[in-house]
C-alpha cells in the first residue's frame, strides 16, 4: 500500500500498540497505517515485546518506529515515555489511545480488583494522557486525540461484559468532554467506535462465548452472520479510521464518533 503522506512530519504515540498473540491487532495494524501514511510512530504497551513486535512491523512496511514499553494506567510511567518520545522525536502530534482491558462477566462475576483494573486501564489511562499531551499541545498550537471505544460501549452484544463495556462507554463521553474542552487550543479529541473486528483478542476470549471452546471456526462464522455486511471487520479497517481522523484531513471535526461496524448497530434486532 503507498502512502498517502497525510500524516507526513507528524508523530504519532499508539498506546496498546501490540497484539496479544500471533496476527493483527488494532493496534499493530494502526502503527503499520499511520506509518505508511508518513507518521514517524511511538509503538508503546505494556508488554516490551509487544512494542517490539510493532516497531519490526513497522520498520518491514518502510516506515520509523520506536518501542516503548509503558503502562498506560501509571501516571509516573507515562510521563516518562512522553518526555523520552519528545527527545527523540521533538514534538507529538497525536495519541491514539488504544489501550483497553476486560473480563467476561457481570455484576456477580467480577471481582472488585478486576473491575479497578479495567477502569483504570480503559479510562484513567485517558486522564493521565490528556493531563499530560493537553500543555504540550496548546503550545505547539494543536493536537489530536483519537480514542478507541467498542460497540459495547453503546449497546449489549450478546453476552455479558459489564465492566469492558461499562469503561468503553466512559470513553466515549470523555472524549467528548475533552473535545469541547480543548477545542479553542486547536486541539481534537474524537472516537473511533469498532464492531466484532477479527484480531487475536477474539480468538483467545470472545470466541468462547459463541462456541464450543476450540470451535474457532464455528465462533466467526456465528460474528460473521450478525453483521449485516456479511463478515466481521479488519484491524486495517479500523486502523484507517484512526488515521484519517488524526489526520489534518479530519482538521474540522472534533467531539464525535466514527462507527466502523459493517451496519451492526443499525439493526433493529
Amino acid at each position: 500500500m503507498a502512502s498517502t503522506g497525510r500524516l507526513a512530519g507528524k508523530v504519532v504515540i499508539v498506546a496498546g500498540a501490540g497484539a496479544s498473540a500471533a496476527g493483527w491487532s488494532i493496534g499493530k495494524a494502526s502503527c503499520v497505517t499511520l506509518a505508511r501514511q508518513g507518521a514517524r510512530i511511538v509503538a508503546l504497551d505494556f508488554q516490551a515485546d509487544a512494542a517490539a513486535d510493532a516497531v519490526r512491523a513497522v520498520e518491514e512496511a518502510g516506515g520509523e518506529a520506536w518501542a516503548v514499553q509503558a503502562d498506560v494506567a501509571d501516571a509516573d510511567a507515562m510521563q516518562a515515555a512522553i518526555e523520552a518520545a519528545e527527545a527523540r522525536f521533538g514534538r507529538i502530534d497525536a495519541l491514539q489511545a488504544n489501550a483497553g482491558i476486560g473480563k467476561v462477566g457481570g455484576p456477580e462475576d467480577i471481582d472488585l480488583a478486576d473491575w479497578r483494573r479495567i477502569q483504570a486501564v480503559n479510562v484513567e489511562s485517558l486522564l493521565i494522557a490528556s493531563r499530560l499531551l493537553a500543555p504540550r499541545f496548546r503550545a505547539q498550537g494543536g493536537g489530536s486525540i483519537v480514542a478507541v471505544s467498542s460497540i459495547a460501549g453503546i449497546r449489549y452484544t450478546g453476552y455479558p461484559h459489564l465492566a469492558y463495556s461499562v469503561t468503553k462507554a466512559a470513553v466515549i463521553h470523555f472524549a467528548r468532554m475533552l473535545a469541547q474542552q480543548y477545542a479553542a487550543d486547536g486541539i481534537r479529541v474524537n472516537t473511533v467506535i469498532p464492531g466484532l473486528i477479527d484480531t487475536p483478542r477474539v480468538q483467545a476470549n470472545v470466541a468462547k462465548m459463541y462456541a464450543r471452546e476450540g470451535d474457532l471456526a464455528a465462533a466467526k462464522a456465528a460474528r460473521d452472520k450478525q453483521v449485516p455486511l456479511g463478515r466481521m471487520g479488519t484491524p486495517w479497517e479500523v486502523a484507517n479510521a484512526v488515521a484519517f481522523l488524526a489526520s489534518d484531513e479530519a482538521s474540522y471535526i472534533t467531539g464525535t464518533e466514527l462507527v466502523v461496524d459493517g451496519g451492526l448497530t443499525g439493526k433493529y434486532a
